[in-house]
């Protein structure tokens, strides 16, 4: 990892590189899925179904896309009792939280008298997309499903990639189909981001998509929007610790290589905090724990890439730190965490305390884990239920709320040069 200090001489200067975009942007990687939707766009199945046989191994025909009902049911009788019990425990959390953030549907009187408010209807077609690859993410399957269903939305369509062989992982089928999902296709990557979003012959397009993904998924989203709307863009994962003196090293360690594991090598992790004796032992600490790890080599690479520790003058430099980076999950080991996270206004998440690692929020917690990285976070905020309901406005006026509203409509057509406008409503005021 890499080590640096509010004392070195090029302080700043390391800073910048720290805050440097991460890979949202990268223009190869831009360049690349540019030519992945292209292809989609024009060859529908025949591009997704050479992508997948080039990124995952597997050569199908379109009728192998779609995961059948045999299969889901073969996944079902796989699936043993402890998985049974995680994943309705898991499942229960997330389903209320959500219900706790669902938008209802109000109207008031204006100043006219007349009534106006807000509708809010699920979406009717959402993909979503489970990342599978080195780690087939069944608890994204929950994340982002379950938030579907309590939305109400009639038809969830759910990408995850597949093996060399065509299988996918029959835990990751088994949490999809409890979770609500009514169709599942073989696809991964950017592919299949473009694939629900222009629609192909055998994927129906859909009006919104979820989930996070790699880099090269998290590209395809932000380039797609207009043709479909995204959630946010969550990609490869990242963790900030906020630590003072009385932090445990040996926690802050094991969650930094916790978040590092995933496999892709964009994984971003840093430690911040203000104590010179906690970053030396946290350093000692990621060399003793990470040579025990089954995917260190993954850790490894993401630490050397992206793996930070920095001493601050102080715990408020800190937090100016955090909403400068606003980093995916933000854990902060402090004295009184509570109000020490007042001052983080860009996180996707933060943990609080000692006894709050990441990895609940990524399990069982109750919030979706999907949320903003790359520094996205400093204007979006993290996947909730509300974000798979459409809102829309309703108006209703009548002949006496229409009168009083008549002189100020006038006065704005009149200036905006618009006087087909001042007479729609004039019209209907005359006897």
């Amino acid at each position: 990892m890499k080590v640096i200090r509010h004392t070195d001489a090029n302080f700043a200067g390391q800073l910048r590189e720290l805050t440097a975009a991460s890979s949202l942007f990268d223009p190869g990687i831009e360049q690349r899925t540019r030519a992945i939707l292209h292809d989609i766009f024009v060859r529908g199945d025949d591009a997704l179904l050479e992508f997948t046989e080039k990124y995952d191994g597997a050569k199908l025909t379109a009728e192998q896309l779609a995961v059948t009902q045999a299969e889901l049911m073969t996944a079902s009788l796989k699936a043993d009792e402890s998985l049974r019990q995680a994943v309705a425990a898991a499942e229960k959390n997330i389903a209320v939280f959500a219900k706790k953030s669902l938008r209802k549907n109000w109207q008031t009187k204006n100043s006219h008298g007349a009534s106006v408010g807000e509708k809010f209807d699920p979406f009717q077609q959402v993909g979503i997309y489970i990342p599978g690859g080195t780690a087939p993410l069944v608890s994204t399957a929950l994340m982002t499903i379950t938030l579907a269903k309590v939305a109400g939305c009639p038809e969830i369509a759910v990408c995850t990639p597949c093996g060399k062989d065509g299988s996918i992982n029959p835990a990751l089928l088994f949490a999809a189909r409890a979770a609500g999902a009514t169709e599942i296709y073989r696809a991964g990557g950017a592919q299949a981001i473009a694939a629900l979003a222009y629609g192909t012959n055998t994927i129906r397009r859909v009006q919104k998509i979820f989930g996070p993904g790699n880099a090269y998924v998290v590209a395809a989203k932000r380039l797609l929007v207009g043709h479909v709307a995204i959630d946010l863009l969550p990609g490869p994962s990242e963790l900030l610790v906020l630590a003072d003196d009385t932090a445990n090293p040996k926690f802050i360690a094991a969650d930094l290589l916790a978040q590092a594991e995933h496999g892709s090598g964009h994984e971003r992790v840093w430690l911040v905090t203000n104590s010179v004796k906690i970053l030396k032992t946290v350093e000692s600490e990621i060399a003793k724990q990470s040579p025990r790890l089954a995917r260190r080599e993954f850790v490894r690479r993401a630490l050397q890439h992206n793996g930070w520790l920095v001493q601050v003058k102080s715990l408020d430099d800190g937090v100016a730190l955090a909403n400068r980076l606003a980093p995916e999950h933000c854990e902060v080991m402090t004295r009184n965490p509570r109000k020490v996270s007042k001052g983080i206004l860009t996180a996707g998440a933060i943990f609080l305390g000692p006894w709050s690692p990441t990895v609940l929020g990524d399990y069982v917690a109750g919030p979706s884990h999907t949320l903003p990285t790359g520094g996205a976070g400093a204007s979006f905020a993290g996947l909730t239920v509300d974000q798979f309901q459409r809102r829309t406005s309703v108006v209703e006026y009548n002949r006496a709320s229409l009168k009083k509203a008549l002189s100020a409509v006038k006065k704005f057509a009149e200036l905006e040069g618009l006087g087909a406008h001042g007479r729609s409503a004039e019209i209907r005021s005359a006897k």
